[in-house]
């Protein structure tokens, strides 16, 4: 290796992977003491340390975590520049991390990985769905699609459009319980809501012309809006849900959208990534591939 800051941040990312001098030592063809030597070195370089060794398994400070996502951002950087630079012309490559919640990722994004990859044939995913918020340095994260402000001004965005939020319940649930007229007569319904975000059980509605934060009751909470959506289609409740994620159930009758002049709430979507200036060919093949698709798809 020809630049030995950049052999032991690779020899740390694999000890901390791996959990252990040997296995890390496998992976980059050395043996356990001499891989042990190498981080001891780093430590002493860098003046902190960076394991916890004991006799189990190896434990990342808190230094040890800093550096692992300085290290593998940095190292990741410098390899899809060697292989723009070496690769010219070539179709990109290489693995591509990207998160979303799990409404978006099934109903907005999975339909369109089909083309993608059969474009681009060098390309591997990883792919996420979680609906809380992640760290997309500690997740290691190069893409995520995000709904509301963005907060982290480090990050790089590309608009993707404006998602309109529905209240909705299925037709028997509105038999039994009745069609709210107003936002005064939630108080007399079951809602759904989020186990997550205590924002979310607050409604923005108008009311006697006056637009309101009115806080619903809620009878049952779920950690994920695709959850939440199912429990709307059995009947267990009013859900607020955005509008690409209720569409079709709309549009097919399972589900009855209640209190649409009430209503007043949208949000921005955004794809953000990392990446300083610009980020790495195969995460701007996808960027170019995903957002002209996805703003045709959030506009109905």
């Amino acid at each position: 290796m020809s630049d030995p800051r950049a052999w032991e941040m690779r020899v740390f990312l694999r000890v901390a992977a791996r959990g252990s001098f040997s296995a890390a030592g496998r992976d980059v063809g050395m043996t356990p003491s001499s891989t042990a030597k190498l981080i001891g070195r780093l430590e002493e370089r860098l003046g902190v340390r960076l394991v916890e060794r004991s006799t189990r398994k190896l434990r990342l400070t808190a230094e040890g975590e800093l550096y692992r996502e300085r290290a593998d951002a940095l190292l990741g950087e410098m390899d899809a520049l060697d292989a723009e630079i070496a690769g010219g012309a070539r179709a990109p490559t290489g693995l591509i991390r990207a998160n979303a919640s799990v409404p978006f990722g099934q109903h907005c994004l999975l339909p369109l990985l089909p083309e993608f990859l059969r474009d681009h044939p060098g390309i591997t995913l990883d792919v996420t769905m979680t609906d809380e918020v992640v760290d997309l340095y500690a997740a290691r994260v190069d893409v995520a699609f995000r709904a509301g402000p963005l907060s982290d001004s480090a990050l790089l965005a590309q608009r993707l459009g404006v998602v309109r939020r529905r209240i909705v319940a299925s037709p028997a649930y509105l038999e039994r319980k009745g069609v709210p007229m107003s936002a005064a007569d939630l108080e007399t319904h079951d809602c759904l809501g989020f186990n997550f975000r205590r924002a979310a059980a607050v409604w923005p509605l108008k009311s006697g012309g006056r637009l309101i934060d009115r806080e619903v009751p809620t009878r049952i909470l779920a950690n994920n809006g695709e959850t939440v959506r199912h429990m709307a289609l059995l009947g267990l409740g009013l859900a607020r849900l955005a509008d690409y994620h209720v569409r079709a159930d709309l549009r097919e009758g399972r589900l009855v959208a209640v209190l649409d002049d009430a209503l007043v709430d949208t949000e921005e979507i955004h794809a953000v990534y990392t990446g300083r200036d610009r980020a790495p060919r195969r995460v701007r093949a996808f960027l170019d591939h995903m957002a002209p698709r996805l703003r045709a798809m959030l506009a109905g």
